[in-house]
């Protein structure tokens, strides 16, 4: 791995995108209070930092104004993207990623329920150790209880298992999902450097190095794509799990969300297995 350490950006910022397709409105709305107190707080330490927030619409975007006009009175700027048509996720995020212009690029689910200190404590961890260049929080479920997001390189039968058994029969699995799912080093204390993968639900990126990566690969449509992104992060940066940042994920799996997600997961993950080897076993 060559490690690179771009120079900042011009101007000290984050700026956040989110692609949305036919949203949960409720989940959506939760999403952009918990941005609006996390950018309030992270303006309390960093009071001349920019933020700006892009909403990119596949379609299906209900009138969010309300939630918009909040962040703005927070001096954030709000923008949406919309009339591309369903373009997909990587590629919808790309929009955005192409004209970030701050230090820091934050890739976002709407189903995502950020701590009050979530971004404060990212860019304060970012430059703490400049030789990091993607960092994946430690991510919480409904309840509140840990998700095992970082991954190790999978193979046919770990998605298959992960994605797609009941919990009853995933149990008798349980070991290989554990490695799969780093579970031997993830907790909730302990930083984790270079896991291999991480999830695309938020990401925080040095925008030098999300750029040098142009962004997402257009050819996932949706799923995978954050594993691709994560493994070619490896090949300029570090990659780092940072307790210290904490949110909350209201996601579902690919198998709960009906045929047409499954083909796309199997399109992707095929995709996936023929660019970086295919792993049966």
């Amino acid at each position: 791995m060559t490690l690179t350490r771009e120079p900042r950006s011009e101007t000290e910022g984050l700026s956040i995108s989110i692609v949305v397709y036919r949203p949960d409105l409720a989940l959506l709305l939760s999403t952009l209070e918990s941005v609006a107190m996390a950018c309030r707080t992270l303006r309390v330490a960093r009071p001349s930092f920019a933020l700006r927030l892009t909403i990119i619409d596949n379609g299906g975007l209900p009138d969010i104004e309300t939630s918009l006009d909040t962040l703005r009175g927070n001096s954030i700027n709000c923008e949406i993207l919309s009339g591309h048509g369903n373009i997909g996720y990587g590629c919808g995020h790309n929009l955005a990623i192409e004209n970030a212009p701050y230090s820091f690029h934050l890739v976002l689910n709407p189903d995502i329920e950020l701590d009050a200190q979530a971004l404060a404590n990212a860019v304060d961890f970012l430059d703490a150790h400049p030789e990091a260049g993607l960092l994946t929080p430690r991510i919480g479920d409904d309840a509140g209880r840990l998700q095992y997001l970082c991954r190790r390189y999978p193979t046919l039968v770990d998605l298959f298992v992960r994605g797609f058994l009941p919990a009853r029969a995933r149990r008798l699995f349980d070991r290989r999902l554990a490695r799969y799912e780093m579970r031997d080093l993830i907790n909730e204390r302990d930083t984790v450097w270079d896991p291999l993968i991480v999830s695309g639900c938020f990401m925080v990126f040095r925008t030098t190095v999300l750029k040098t990566l142009a962004g997402f690969d257009s050819r996932y449509f949706l799923y995978f794509e954050d594993y691709d992104l994560s493994l070619r992060a490896h090949e300029v940066t570090r990659v780092v799990y940072a307790p210290v940042v904490r949110v909350l994920h209201h996601g579902g799996g690919a198998a709960r969300k009906g045929g047409a997600h499954i083909r796309m997961f199997v399109s992707s993950a095929f995709k996936f297995f023929n660019r970086f080897g295919w792993k049966w076993l």
